[in-house]
């Protein structure tokens, strides 16, 4: 398979697991990824991970070095990153967790960060986006919001395993919502046992 350019953007929704999977696969693989985190997604990583997240960039760069994709990452606030143009090719786009907040914005056409103007652009490009929002209960608004989104082709994956592949461990089913989200974008993997149908 044929490196593609991707972006991954983490925001503050508890989930951060499910991104460091996704990012994982991704490098792992030789994709090149652009990695947007927001200041709430820090947070995150903090306190869900126990990350020193005062080295910001290096967090990430430091975790991957050793595998062969090629990781980009953009500050939040870098409105005249690469990403901010749709003249800029990217094969696809994951906001893994999505908070409420984020996806609000999305449905609103509102861009006040890097993140969101990548994704907007995905929007105003056609190009794959999927938001895998991390939240429950889910109340009217995040529902039409979601809906909203979807009716223009947006593909929401909510942060849902499932429990047909037998997980043993937490890892396991981590590995299941990345994956979910991977195939959204067409990218294969090997990260949980798909159903074949009873044996």
């Amino acid at each position: 398979m044929s490196a593609k350019r991707f972006v991954v953007g983490m925001t503050g929704a508890s989930g951060a697991p499910y991104a460091l999977c996704l990012l994982e696969e991704l490098l792992r693989q030789g994709h090149e990824v652009h990695l947007v985190v927001t200041e709430a997604a820090w947070r995150v990583l903090k306190e869900e991970h126990d990350w020193d997240v005062s080295a910001r960039e290096g967090a990430f760069r430091d975790r991957w070095r050793n595998l062969p994709g090629r990781l980009v990452h953009h500050p939040i606030k870098d409105i005249g990153a690469s990403i901010a143009s749709g003249s800029y090719p990217v094969d696809g786009m994951v906001v893994i967790p999505c908070s409420m907040g984020t996806l609000a914005k999305l449905a609103a056409g509102l861009s006040t960060n890097l993140l969101e103007r990548a994704a907007d652009v995905m929007i105003k490009e056609g190009r794959p986006l999927v938001l895998v929002p991390r939240e429950t209960p889910l109340s009217s608004i995040h529902l039409e919001n979601m809906l909203r989104l979807s009716r223009i082709g947006v593909k929401i994956v909510p942060a849902m395993p499932a429990f047909y592949h037998r997980p043993e461990t937490l890892d396991d089913i981590v590995r299941f919502v990345a994956g979910k989200a991977l195939d959204q974008m067409s990218v294969p993997h090997q990260l949980y046992r798909r159903w074949e149908g009873r044996r």
